[in-house]
């Protein structure tokens, strides 16, 4: 298939397959998060929840004391 190629791609070719070899020896990631990492998600989205519902309250007041 090589031969079939212009010229001009066998850097892109060479590169794709130096990319493949690296990951190909990489060691496999071990395991999933830690407990303590899901601990601190979690936190995080119940005060990403918390501050969005602050503000959507404050808009919807805001909203509704407009009179048109």
């Amino acid at each position: 298939m090589r031969d079939r190629l212009p010229p001009e791609t066998g850097y892109w070719v060479a590169l794709i397959e130096r990319l493949h070899a690296r990951l190909r020896d990489q060691p496999p990631e071990k395991g999933g998060m830690s407990a303590e990492m899901m601990v601190i998600v979690a936190a995080l989205v119940v005060v990403a929840i918390t501050v969005m519902a602050i503000v959507s309250a404050k808009i919807i007041n805001k909203a509704n004391s407009i009179n048109l």
